[in-house]
């Protein structure tokens, strides 16, 4: 088995007698922005390229779909939001989302039920047809390199397996992040795959030069390879919607049902436990767009907001953008009867939303919380896109992911098997 691992399907495609690779995007770990990374190099690469092909070998969270066919089909959400963000309709989703692990899998696969041979060949098969209908293909990790180890499935692994480069994504810094690159970069090495080159996310805007200096030179000087981006952070991004706070949460708006992609910044979320005097002082003083959290008992708060609503609309100030969290329990802290027949319709009205947690519990998770890009919030991907897309370095990028020989041994650029020792 370790041998067919081994097997990788190809040279490259080749292109203007040059062969061009399949680029696998890999984080150092969570929440370090790969999706978005992805989706701004596809961006570009639809500059350079008539057909760009996606592929997401292994994925973990999953969305149905209808493929051309009139299949329904289980896909990584990832797939769905660049296939239909981007208009990929060269491509169908049966090839683009060939393993997906949802909750039991990997019980199932210690347990001798799922075949390694199955896995394989679906993910060989998916990149042969992505690959014959593209002109470059772009793969995206899930996690860093080892996710999937215990189904065998890593990606690194699976980057071999595909003959794809690499490139890796870590969050700012210098220190921290060389650590975490380095032990994704020892498990490429193990699987012989070729670091294409690094893109550090959200460095601080005030180190930004600093960072990228810093991180260059380390890079070259330890390992060979590019600094292919340094990303400045934009904390818009960053920012949850309503909507988000909805999948949180797992529940609904109970009005302003038409403001579920607005963003809060979580530092203007404020727990309300004061007079009703001093929160309608805060509605009126603190940024327009502020989340209140407050607890269902305090009636005098619900009616404040609302009444704050109202006088807004009719004195036609400026826009006036908060939202309450109401916290309570089932069957014990809920919203009173009559304070529910006050509230307005589920549209033109300011979003409140009602939640089975208390204030300390709610503002935890939230606190916690880290949003993903989705297909519906249209806004914040075409922001995230527009903002990391300029930051790379796409010559680059295409230098190091193509040969003048299917050996990738171009004689302009340090060889595939120097890299392998590196």
């Amino acid at each position: 088995m370790e041998g067919r691992n081994m097997r990788h399907l190809g040279s490259g495609k080749k292109i203007d007698s040059r062969y061009q690779r399949p680029i696998f995007v890999a984080a150092t770990r969570q929440h370090v922005g790969k999706t978005t990374t992805s989706l701004a190099i596809i961006s570009g690469l639809q500059k350079k390229f008539e057909k760009v092909g996606f592929l997401k070998p292994v994925g973990q969270q999953h969305v149905e779909v209808k493929s051309d066919r009139g299949k329904t089909l289980r896909v990584d959400k990832d797939c769905y939001l660049v296939r239909e963000h981007f208009n990929l309709h060269h491509i169908d989703y049966d090839s683009m989302s060939p393993v997906i692990i949802p909750r039991g899998y990997t019980r199932k696969y210690v347990d001798g039920d799922v075949c390694d041979e199955t896995q394989l060949s679906d993910i060989e098969q998916a990149m042969t047809n992505v690959s014959n209908a593209s002109d470059i293909v772009l793969c995206e990790g899930t996690g860093h390199c080892a996710v999937g180890s215990i189904v065998n499935i890593n990606n690194a692994k699976v980057a071999r397996m595909i003959g794809a480069d690499m490139v890796l994504v870590a969050n700012g810094g210098l220190g921290s992040a060389f650590d975490e690159l380095e032990l994704n970069r020892v498990l490429c090495q193990h699987y012989n795959v070729r670091i294409a080159g690094v893109i550090i996310n959200k460095v601080m805007p005030e180190k930004y030069d600093q960072t990228k200096s810093y991180v260059s030179r380390a890079l070259q000087k330890a390992w060979g390879i590019p600094l292919l981006g340094c990303i400045p952070d934009r904390p818009f991004l960053g920012c949850p919607a309503l909507a988000d706070l909805e999948k949180l949460f797992d529940t609904k708006l109970l009005t302003g049902h038409e403001h579920r992609f607005r963003h809060y910044n979580v530092t203007d979320t404020v727990v309300v436990t004061t007079s009703l005097t001093r929160f309608l002082e805060n509605l009126r003083e603190k940024p327009t767009r502020t989340l209140y959290i407050c607890h269902a008992t305090r009636d005098d708060l619900l009616l404040g907001f609302m009444g704050e609503c109202q006088r807004r609309r009719k004195e036609s100030e400026k826009p006036f953008e908060a939202a309450l969290i109401i916290c309570g329990r089932k069957g014990k802290y809920q919203i009173s009867p009559h304070i529910q027949d006050m509230m307005p319709g589920h549209t033109n009205s300011q979003p409140m939303m009602y939640i089975d947690l208390s204030t300390h519990q709610a503002m935890t998770k939230i606190n916690n919380f880290t949003p993903k890009l989705n297909y519906e919030d249209t806004n914040r991907v075409s922001v995230a896109v527009k903002h990391y897309e300029p930051y790379i370095d796409f010559d680059e990028l295409l230098r190091r992911t193509t040969s003048c020989n299917s050996s990738f041994n171009d004689p302009e650029s340090i060889s595939f098997d120097e890299l392998r020792k590196l």
